[in-house]
């Protein structure tokens, strides 16, 4: 699927609550304060959900984070249109065809 399209879509998120997994498991739910072209994200008002396991986290407020280390992103539900990222990746899924 194209980058641009998810860029173009979290960059739609800045000023909203998200949920980041992360490929070593820790999970951080924070505002979304900016996103670049590679998916590179800054949160502030960050905490973690299992504060118990990473106790050394409680005490940060705001966090750059790699986007080549995140697993998944927990959006918003009434901030996501599905019908349109259902649209836009049936459109590109045709144009690779006509390739």
């Amino acid at each position: 699927m194209n980058i641009h399209l998810f860029y173009s879509f979290f960059k739609s998120l800045v000023g909203k609550d998200v949920v980041v997994e992360l490929k070593n498991d820790l999970s951080i739910c924070g505002t979304l304060h900016s996103v670049d072209q590679f998916l590179n994200i800054k949160f502030t008002d960050i905490t973690v959900t299992d504060p118990d396991k990473y106790p050394h986290m409680l005490s940060v407020k705001n966090c750059f984070i790699r986007g080549s280390v995140v697993r998944y992103v927990q959006l918003p539900a009434d901030e996501c249109d599905t019908q349109l990222l259902q649209d836009a990746a049936r459109k590109e899924a045709a144009q690779n065809r006509q390739r």
